[in-house]
């Protein structure tokens, strides 16, 4: 059984495959300081939610843009699991040519996912990733990753008008009843469902003109529910996209499918 876990920022979101099908996924928050002691004790409780066990995992891969924790989640596999342990970043097979000023910049993240929507389209494609951030990450017809768009998050922003704003509260997402607001809750989901999906939408469009008619746009992060059914520019929502990446990047370094 292959263990693969994503590591973002704001949060951490693992997941099992056997024989190249996910069994289960589970989500929670990132710490950056917790050791491996710690997240073997958290994951071992998860795994344990599903009658699964460390015993049961062969194979473990793990996409951090926490530095702290790859070198944590390398000792969790060492002392716990036995396991294969493969780090995503320099020097690993992805099958996909980097084509960015610098390639050690681009975030294992996003590589992850892009590689994950072109084993899925084919051809031309974007992945928008609300997380932390807001990644727009493209792909050409040709299988490169050419790079993309960083933007707010949307929890980011929300906090920081909270923060910022003596008198503006802070509330949880949800459809606007209207794009004028009736009060200060409603106005400021309209601001922030309407005002996201309008950033997607024009950022789409501007990479679409670069990367040409018929680029497919999918979308991924635990945000995404929540300002996609806004956007006009997105053709799918995923989920499992970065999870389903790993377990291919795995599959491309070892020839293999556990």
């Amino acid at each position: 059984m292959l263990l693969a876990i994503d590591v973002g920022n704001t949060q951490t979101h693992l997941g099992t495959f056997r024989d190249g099908e996910l069994v289960e996924h589970w989500r929670f928050q990132t710490r950056a300081g917790a050791s491996g002691d710690e997240l073997a004790e958290r994951i071992s409780g998860l795994l344990a939610l599903s009658d699964q066990g460390f015993g049961d995992v062969d194979a473990m891969i793990v996409s951090s843009v926490v530095p702290p924790l790859g070198g944590e989640y390398e000792a969790m596999a060492e002392r716990y699991l036995g396991a294969r342990f493969l780090a995503v970043g320099p020097g690993i097979k992805t099958g996909m040519p980097i084509r960015i000023d610098n390639p050690y910049e681009v975030g294992a993240d996003r590589l992850v996912n892009a590689v994950a929507a072109y084993e899925r389209v084919g051809g031309a494609c974007v992945v928008v990733d609300f997380g932390t951030g807001i990644n727009f990450d493209a792909v050409s017809a040709a299988g490169e990753y050419l790079g993309g768009a960083i933007a707010p998050g949307v929890e980011i922003s929300l906090s920081a008008l909270a923060e910022r704003g003596a008198r503006i509260p802070r509330i949880d997402l949800a459809e606007p009843g209207a794009a004028i607001g009736k009060s200060t809750r409603g106005a400021i989901q309209s601001g922030v469902i309407f005002g996201f999906a309008g950033l997607v939408d024009g950022i789409a469009r501007r990479i679409e003109a670069q990367l040409g008619d018929g680029t497919a746009f999918i979308a991924t992060g635990g945000l995404a529910g929540a300002i996609v059914p806004f956007c006009e520019s997105i053709d799918e929502v995923d989920d499992l996209l970065t999870l389903t990446g790993l377990r291919l990047i795995w599959e491309k370094n070892f020839d293999e499918r556990l």
